[in-house]
């Protein structure tokens, strides 16, 4: 007999040989018809397969967090086995389950067009419908190359001969008459499988991701729990679409990608005007803070990186080049062996620390808050580039706290503070914190890291705000909180950063004079709201469409006429605005005031103010705001208080709300 200990806590006997399917029964006929897999022991298990040890037991669910990955891993194999039932000689590689879906690599002499499709997902339907057993075998792993072989499929037999360890036994998972390597766990059968899935596109992929490799086709899908999940994702894609950065940025005209300066970004007039105001928002943020800007090399010695450490991690990432004297023999130029070589700043970080070494510090002058707007440069591959999101050339709004330990609570709660102040600001209110811990690979001992882990966490607990833990998702140098915050259309960005770090303050020699006397060594805490100011951008442009709020909005306002009579009123109208502080246009144009009217609201700017001779004679606007039908007259000295109140950024609104009483 088996012992199985139930998610209540109690406890059930069962014959030797039972499956999780046998307990659920026992618990009730419901729960055995709703069952998809189970957990046992804290691992996902198939239903069907046998129990060997005592063991606790909880069965999984729709409704639980696993059941959406188990659910897109079926489909892979689903689709898997559609397209070898469809076209015949093709070979099946690899299909694991990605972000929103997932995806299966087929080997194939004709190329697959999008046109396919619906077969294939007419026939995934009819194996749904067919409700074959989903059966698990164990093979040895000969047996598995020989049959593999002999089936044709090549590519699944160099995966067990290169990957699986001789005598480390093969898991094969059936459906009907077809089979797949597979470690699983599946559902119990295809018809399990709901039909809420749809193939979404093809894309090409070299063997294994070696370009030497022969290339593959891929077919990305994605699947649901259910045809409501599915529709609610495919309306987000399109909005998402209408909403891509890049799109919205050539229709107005805010930025340019181009080939000749791989990810890094030409920023266009209106879309630097969006830059200067981020910049200046959170440059006004973090002073009031108490934090000090400074400016740091963008160009280091490799010795100085090797330091830091981070020469080991992240050389492939940075842009190297040789320091020496260039001594030329014809066109050419020669760069001696021993060259020193020099790196293009990747962070900000490890200058900091040099910065703070200058001077003796004292346990009087901690916390010391250094801010910085560093241009980092990483060499990202040219596959991963993605408009703003992705990019080779940044700006992040970085800062480092360099504090006592028992100061670490204050600063922590203090930037927490600071962050949800920023985010609701830009119109973020649903903020998701994780507690990343210590990654497989980490500078510093366990002890540190124990310390490290220990402290940041009683820092977050101090602050309130609700968490979940993230294991093994720390920094190199310490265990950070990743600030992830929600958009209009539901996608999340994870943006703000807090790292506690004991590490890099001992690599690099910074110290301060403690109450004893003695020398000591400053915490550090990088910490990043925005993040990049390219990704924020790219993350504010698609969360308003493209219709920025007024403050943040390239052009405020734009004074169009009606009629040239009203040409000088109109010159005189902006000059006001301008004086006012506002950012404004003027539209004299020989054009109907409709046309006008509609291409400056295709351009999402928030105010157009019309004025033609009646406006001219009793010296009033024309407003009409984006996203309203409707205008209101206003006089101009009316217009002037009111539209320079509403373009003000949320902090100097705030401020100026103080200084009125």
């Amino acid at each position: 007999m088996i012992e199985v200990t139930l998610p209540d806590g109690s406890k059930r006997e069962y014959e030797d040989g039972a499956r999780p399917l046998d307990i659920a029964e026992s618990v009730s006929k419901s729960l055995a018809k709703k069952a998809l897999a189970a957990r046992v022991d804290g691992e996902l298990f198939d239903l069907t397969r046998p129990l060997e040890r005592d063991a606790a037991v909880e069965i999984v669910t729709a409704k639980d967090p696993e059941a959406l990955e188990l659910i897109r891993h079926d489909a892979a194999h689903v689709l898997a086995q559609a397209v070898q039932e469809l076209f015949p000689g093709t070979q099946v590689t690899i299909g694991p389950t990605v972000e929103d879906g997932f995806y299966y690599d087929f080997a194939r002499d004709e190329p697959f067009s999008s046109e396919d499709f619906e077969a294939i997902e007419a026939k995934m339907r009819e194996i749904v419908d067919a409700d074959y057993p989903i059966i698990r075998e164990v093979w040895d792993k000969e047996e598995a190359i020989e049959t593999f072989k002999r089936i044709g499929e090549d590519y699944k037999a160099q995966i067990i001969d290169d990957i699986i360890p001789p005598g480390e036994p093969i898991t094969v998972y059936r459906q009907g008459e077809w089979f797949d390597l597979c470690r699983g766990p599946h559902l119990p059968s295809t018809g399990k499988l709901p039909k809420a899935f749809k193939l979404m596109k093809l894309a090409g992929a070299y063997w294994r991701g070696d370009a030497n490799n022969e290339m593959l086709q891929r077919i990305y899908g994605t699947a649901w729990t259910s045809e409501k999940e599915l529709k609610a994702h495919l309306t987000r894609l399109e909005e998402a679409e209408k909403r891509d950065h890049r799109k919205l940025a050539g229709e107005l005209d805010l930025f340019h990608l181009d080939a000749s300066a791989q990810g890094s970004v030409f920023w266009h007039p209106k879309g630097y005007q969006i830059w200067l105001q981020v910049e200046s928002y959170i440059r006004r943020r973090i002073s009031e803070a108490g934090y000090q800007e400074i400016k740091t090399p963008q160009l280091m010695a490799s010795d100085f990186w090797r330091r830091s450490g981070h020469w080991d991690k992240f050389r492939d990432n940075m842009f190297v080049v040789p320091d020496f004297e260039p001594s030329t023999e014809g066109d050419e130029v020669h760069i001696p062996a021993d060259a020193e070589l020099m790196a293009i700043k990747p962070m900000n970080c490890p200058a900091h620390v040099e910065v703070f070494k200058q001077g003796q510090k004292s346990y009087r002058d901690l916390p010391l808050r250094l801010a910085e707007f560093g241009c980092c440069h990483r060499n990202e591959a040219h596959g991963a580039l993605h408009g703003l999101m992705r990019v080779r050339q940044m700006t992040q709004d970085d800062a480092h706290i360099f504090c006592r330990e028992d100061q670490i609570v204050d600063e922590t709660r203090a930037f927490c503070g600071l962050l949800n102040s920023v985010y609701e600001d830009f119109g973020f209110t649903d903020v998701n914190v994780k507690l990343a811990t210590r990654p497989g690979i980490r500078a510093g001992s366990d002890d540190i890291w124990e310390r490290a882990e220990a402290d940041l966490e009683e820092a977050l607990k101090a602050t309130g705000l609700p968490y979940e833990i993230a294991p093994g998702e720390g920094a190199f140098y310490g265990p950070k909180l990743e600030f992830h915050l929600t958009d209009a259309i539901g996608r999340t960005w994870q943006c703000g950063t807090l790292q506690l770090d004991f590490v890099l303050p001992e690599r690099l020699g910074a110290e301060y004079i403690d109450e004893s006397g003695e020398k000591a060594q400053p915490v550090m805490l990088h910490r990043a709201i925005l993040g990049t100011l390219e990704r924020f951008i790219g993350i504010l442009i698609e969360e308003c469409a493209g219709a920025f709020p007024a403050w943040l909005a390239p052009v405020q306002v734009v004074v169009a006429t009606i009629t040239e009579a009203a040409d000088d009123y109109a010159r005189e109208a902006t000059a006001a605005l301008q004086a006012a502080g506002l950012r404004v246009e003027t539209d004299l144009r020989n054009e109907t005031i409709n046309r006008k009217v509609r291409e400056h609201s295709v351009q999402k700017v928030p105010v157009i103010a019309v004025v033609g001779e009646r406006e001219a004679a009793e010296r009033t606007l024309a407003l009409r705001r984006f996203g309203s039908k409707g205008q209101e007259v206003v006089s101009l000295d009316t217009a002037l208080d009111n539209l320079s109140w509403q373009a003000l950024p949320p902090d100097l609104k705030r401020a100026d709300r103080t200084e009125s009483g």
